[in-house]
């Protein structure tokens, strides 16, 4: 294995770099397919499969968290044959799942619906039952297709009550398929857990390029760098091989979409380049993504249809990654939990701080931030010690949650 003879984060800085300045070699254009079905407007060019469910949904699906009364969005994104739409009981308190409610009426047999609760280990399954027919009255509806325990980041709340609360609900036709969502450094051990105990249909995780072993090889030249990659795509390949069904979300990779435009060129945008990676795996069925204007939606669907990158996406790719890895967690890590001796939960806490930052969506942010009751309030009167060193990927820990501290 090759040793670094300079510090870990100085290496990857100058790695990166070195790499991005001499033009890291692309995917070969013989590896790179033809455009999928390239005429017309954008719209959903494949469909696939949801697992054991037997759903039928769009490869590219409308992400809500940032959905708050534009219902001509809703209908524009339909039009285009998106039919798959996400929600939450959370998503602009309410009022994403309001404006999906009146923007779909009279389409609802057109689409697969799915929304989502956060659960604590002690929620009892009324509680659950609650905040689902708060969800279905928002949406105008009586079920939802899949309803997800949301944000999932402790085993101990995949309890008897959840299953409980969903075999009720499908009996009562309020669901007809149960998920879990999970973003957080213990994702994994979650996914694991209800792999095990067969909880789920659907599960909806956070999965982008910047987990990715061969990418990370390519960018810095070092093995030992990918040494201690999170175990996410085998757990996600588990998952599909048992009948559950794989959504990816977080498929960005912070979104920072603005800083590669220059580079844009050849029908190739950052933004379809990894949404592409995503499509391209064979342990993901689909993926959505959070939707704010027609110029997205029809920039997203640039990627439908493919199953192999483009030509020019490694390159972009490179680029967003030597400019933006510095701040960016790999979901299903986890390499930090434990180093804070506050308790700080630096993944989630730093997810808070993308939310803000990258999305540039203060609002949720903000609602995410409050979940984690102390947040990083220990951190602004820490010297960052504690947890120095404990990223294998070279973040600096303590000025990042630091930073998200300020912002909560």
């Amino acid at each position: 294995m090759q040793r670094m003879s300079l510090p870990r984060r100085e290496f990857l800085r100058r790695t990166a770099l070195a790499g991005v300045a001499l033009g890291l070699s692309p995917l070969s254009a013989a590896a790179a397919p033809a455009e999928p079905d390239a005429g017309g407007p954008p719209r959903v060019r494949r469909r696939v499969r949801l697992g054991r469910t037997g759903l039928e949904i769009p490869d590219i699906g409308f992400g809500s968290s940032s959905l708050s009364g534009d219902d001509a969005l809703v209908r524009y994104a339909l039009e285009q044959g998106i039919t798959y739409f996400d929600s939450a009981e959370g998503y602009q308190g309410g009022a994403a799942e309001e404006t999906l409610g009146r923007a779909l009426a009279g389409r609802r047999d057109e689409v697969v619906l799915t929304s989502k609760t956060v659960t604590r280990p002690r929620t009892p399954w009324p509680e659950m039952m609650q905040s689902l027919e708060g969800s279905l009255r928002r949406l105008r509806t009586d079920r939802v297709e899949i309803y997800f325990n949301h944000a999932v980041n402790d085993p101990a709340r995949l309890t008897d009550a959840w299953l409980e609360f969903a075999a009720r609900a499908k009996e009562q036709g309020k669901i007809r398929f149960t998920g879990m969502s999970g973003h957080g450094g213990r994702l994994v051990e979650c996914v694991e857990a209800g792999l095990e105990r067969d909880l789920f249909d659907v599960y909806l995780l956070a999965h982008n390029f910047g987990q990715d072993p061969s990418f990370h090889e390519r960018l810095t030249r070092s093995f030992d760098f990918v040494a201690r990659q999170p175990a996410l795509p085998a757990a996600m390949a588990k998952a599909r091989k048992k009948g559950a069904g794989v959504i990816a979300m977080k498929t960005l990779r912070g979104a920072r979409l603005n800083d590669l435009r220059p580079y844009e060129t050849g029908g190739a945008s950052f933004a379809q380049a990894a949404l592409r990676w995503v499509l391209s795996q064979p342990h993901t069925d689909a993926l959505i993504v959070t939707m704010t204007s027609r110029e997205q939606i029809d920039e997203y669907l640039g990627a439908s249809g493919w199953t192999r990158p483009h030509a020019r996406d490694q390159a972009l790719l490179e680029r967003y990654e030597a400019r933006n890895g510095a701040t960016q967690c790999r979901y299903g890590c986890g390499q930090c939990a434990g180093a804070c001796p506050h308790g700080v939960p630096i993944a989630d806490v730093l997810r808070t701080r993308m939310y803000a930052r990258d999305y540039g969506d203060a609002a949720l942010a903000r609602e995410e931030y409050a979940r984690l009751g102390a947040g990083a309030s220990a951190c602004l009167t820490c010297s960052g010690a504690p947890c120095a060193g404990a990223c294998p990927f070279g973040l600096e820990i303590g000025s990042l949650t630091r930073d998200a501290a300020r912002l909560g």
